[in-house]
């Protein structure tokens, strides 16, 4: 019975407007886009989630900051997730405008390409996880009858990528390479003022998300954004969700230790009740059961935790339908 989200607007900074729009997703309720001031009309940043209503709720928040959708002149995208990248091809249309993306959005545009290919990769990892058969298949039926969260097919007509650099009223942003959430996160950052447009890297409050089967190491590339980013000195954030902060550096830190925490207690539950699958290991983890909410969340991130320690050589896979995964025994040291 959560009260209903709708469109809202405001100003943050001369030129600069956080646009909150609403999501159907529980727990997260809306997601940020943002407008920039760039001559004559905006740089928009990110559109949320396309769905019955969502281009009105945007449309009602540009206009409570007095914006139009006709004035965006440059669509940026921070990554290349349904809820940041759902209303792309409806603005590109409306507008002209061109939209600029890192080149690593795979995860999303082969999805779109051949959705029943993704749906059964997706399935593919969850049963070698160790996922029921019988969930499975509600899953499946009932994916194939929601939306994609997206428009149409997205064009991307320039590279996001390291040197390049996002003109507006404010100064340059700089292009800042962040994988870890998703392959194709970028952080946008604005050296003179040291703001920080953060999409999903950093956010109001912290929680974990990363786009499993697209890298190796999710986990290590998101610590290595962290650094990253901690390296800019930025004093304000403009997150994908939740408000603006300035604690940047606490929030980094804050991270840092909860990424810490899920990997010490994905090697305890390894290690003293392995060998397991993924899908065991998630409720030891997170110390609650799995629901139809929190299964593929808790899952995926759990997996990446295990590709992690795997990495680092703490834990090996003893099975492969399901694989099964245990903690690497001691070598017993040589004596002199």
């Amino acid at each position: 019975m959560r009260k209903r989200e709708i469109g809202r607007g405001e100003r943050v900074l001369p030129g600069v407007w956080r646009l909150r729009l609403p999501l159907p997703w529980p727990g997260v309720p809306h997601c940020n886009a943002w407008a920039l001031a760039a001559g004559d009309g905006i740089v928009l940043v990110d559109t949320g989630w396309h769905g019955p209503g969502s281009l009105a709720h945007l449309e009602r928040a540009l206009h409570q900051v007095h914006l139009r959708l006709d004035l965006v002149r440059r669509l940026v995208v921070t990554h290349a997730h349904a809820d940041h990248v759902g209303e792309a091809a409806t603005i590109r249309e409306r507008s002209g405008c061109a939209v600029w993306a890192h080149p690593r959005h795979e995860h999303l545009t082969q999805a779109l390409h051949d959705p029943e290919e993704a749906l059964r990769r997706r399935l593919e990892v969850a049963r070698t996880s160790g996922v029921p058969l019988a969930p499975l298949q509600e899953y499946a039926e009932r994916r194939r009858t929601q939306g994609t969260g997206v428009a149409g097919p997205v064009v991307f007509d320039h590279d996001l990528v390291p040197g390049v650099v996002v003109d507006t009223d404010l100064g340059p942003w700089e292009v800042v390479e962040t994988p870890g959430h998703a392959p194709s996160h970028v952080c946008l950052f604005q050296r003179e003022r040291r703001l920080l447009i953060s999409g999903d890297h950093l956010l109001g409050r912290v929680s974990l998300y990363y786009d499993f089967g697209w890298s190796p190491d999710p986990v290590g590339e998101f610590l290595g954004s962290l650094d990253r980013v901690e390296d800019l000195g930025a004093r304000l954030c403009l997150p994908g969700h939740g408000r603006t902060f300035a604690d940047v550096t606490g929030h980094i830190a804050a991270n840092r230790a909860l990424v810490a925490e899920r990997i010490a207690k994905v090697l305890d539950v390894v290690t003293y009740d392995g060998p397991l699958t993924a899908f065991e290991a998630v409720p030891r983890v997170y110390e609650a059961p799995i629901t139809e909410l929190n299964a593929q969340w808790w899952l995926t991130e759990t997996l990446c935790y295990l590709r992690r320690l795997e990495a680092e050589g703490r834990i090996e896979r003893v099975g492969e339908d399901p694989e099964r995964w245990a903690a690497v025994p001691l070598r017993p040291r040589a004596v002199a």
